[in-house]
């Protein structure tokens, strides 16, 4: 199994990068496990499959986690995306938007390209919107009783 890549990191995480054009390998669960896996594989904290054709926005792309499922987003992988971007001229200093499984975030390139800034949307500490969490109302400030 030959696959193109680039491996990029960011603040402590580090991806693979494989455009779909260069590719026509399909990423399955089991795929996507052997080649982020660290010790049997490239080693990585996931796969951004992109940059893909889009109506919507100026890119899209898939994130996937290392063992095979898809994320909606990450905010280390949408930099390290949008720097992967930039240095194959698809981008420059002036704001794009890419589209990912939760919806479409806008992301700029900065100081020539030393650094990435990604608008990942307003933060939320309501439990019914973020995903496999109990339905409570609000998480902060709540009491927790601990029995020894």
């Amino acid at each position: 199994m030959k696959i193109k890549f680039c491996k990029y990191h960011a603040l402590g995480n580090d991806y693979i990068v494989i455009d779909p054009a260069q590719t026509s390998i399909r990423l399955s669960e089991s795929r996507i496990r052997r080649v982020c896996h660290r010790n049997y594989g490239v080693g990585s904290d996931g796969i951004l499959f992109g940059p893909q054709d889009c109506k919507a926005c100026d890119f899209a792309v898939r994130i996937f986690n290392p063992d095979g499922s898809e994320a909606e987003k990450s905010g280390n992988g949408l930099r390290i995306f949008s720097r992967y971007l930039f240095d194959r001229d698809l981008v420059s200093s002036a704001p794009f938007t890419i589209l990912t499984a939760r919806g479409a975030v806008t992301a700029r390139i900065l100081e020539e390209g030393r650094s990435v800034k990604v608008d990942m949307g307003p933060v939320s500490f309501e439990s019914t919107k973020i995903e496999r969490r109990p339905a409570r109302p609000q998480l902060l400030r709540r009491r927790v009783q601990a029995e020894t």
